[in-house]
Parts: structure tokens; C-alpha cells; sequence
């Protein structure tokens, strides 16, 4: 059986923060505000992952209540989804995922993304998409207050998962 999940998320963008996108620091002025490190793509990621097996959302799997998370890496939330998916009888198929923001400029850095979602879903780089686009000045992230990402994602259930 397959299963699809979709994603978004937003974070506001401030000084003194780190730019994070999909486990990468990127060079820029800003970061994204958050209780981890507001990694949009990956937190748009999760949400599609966890919504495919119907587990919630990482608000609910990782409360900012929860102080363990306070500044955590994104990355090392995506590992524990992983494990969620696995643990609930599935594997991730392929991911498709853009991440909007006007500035800065994101080419450059895609590849790396790509390599660190493939890395920890232990999946085929050629299985994860992202792209990145802005939206001509429009809207909250063409003013450059904050970045939007989007994900889409498909996982099947395994045969010999023994749930």
C-alpha cells in the first residue's frame, strides 16, 4: 500500500539567528525564528512524513513545550521521524519539496539539502526534489519577513515489516 503526506511550514525571519534550510547554514543576514533551529524545509518535510502514517504532526511528536528540543537540530528530528516511519511498517518512496523565500539566493546549496535528507531517510538522492522560488515580491515572503517550504511526499507500507 502507498501512502502520501503534505507538508508546509513558516518561520519569521530575524537577526541574530541562523539561516538553516534543509540542514545546511546558509550565508545571510537573518535566520528563521524558532524553538530548533526553524528549519522550514525539513520541518515541511516532517509534517508530510508524519502526516503519510497518520501520526500527527511535529507539533505533536516534538512539542516546543518540551524543552529537549529547545534549539535542537532539525536533522537529528528527521532521524527520529525516520525511525517513526520505519517503526510504523513503511519506507519513504520519494519526497518532492520547494522552499519559498525571495532572499537569498538558494541554488547554490541544494545539492547538500538533497544529500542530507537522503542520507537520514536512507533513501536515493535521485528520490529527493527540492527546489526553491520566490514569489516576485508578493506577499510575507517576497518582503523578506519570512520563509515558506512545502513538501509533498509518498511512502509505501512494507510487506515483511512484521507490524
Amino acid at each position: 500500500m502507498f501512502r502520501v503526506g503534505i507538508g508546509y511550514d513558516v518561520h519569521k525571519l530575524v537577526t541574530g539567528r541562523s539561516l538553516i534550510l534543509g540542514g545546511v547554514e546558509i550565508p545571510f543576514e537573518r535566520g528563521l525564528l524558532g524553538h530548533s533551529d526553524a528549519d522550514v524545509l525539513l520541518h515541511a518535510i516532517m509534517d508530510a512524513l508524519l502526516g503519510a502514517v497518520s501520526v500527527g504532526d511535529i507539533g505533536k511528536v516534538f512539542p516546543d513545550s518540551d524543552k529537549t528540543y529547545k534549539g535542537i537540530s532539525s536533522l537529528v528530528l528527521l532521524e527520529k521521524v525516520s525511525d517513526i516511519i520505519r517503526l510504523s511498517g513503511y519506507s519513504v518512496v520519494n519526497i518532492d519539496s520547494i522552499i519559498i523565500a525571495q532572499k537569498p539566493k538558494l541554488a547554490f546549496y541544494i545539492a547538500e539539502m538533497r544529500k542530507n535528507i537522503s542520507s537520514i531517510l536512507k533513501i536515493s538522492i535521485e528520490s529527493v526534489s527540492v527546489k526553491a522560488t520566490t514569489t516576485e515580491n508578493l506577499g510575507f515572503e517576497g518582503k523578506g519577513e519570512g520563509i515558506a517550504a512545502q513538501a509533498v511526499v509518498m511512502v509505501k507500507e512494507e510487506v515483511n515489516s512484521g507490524l
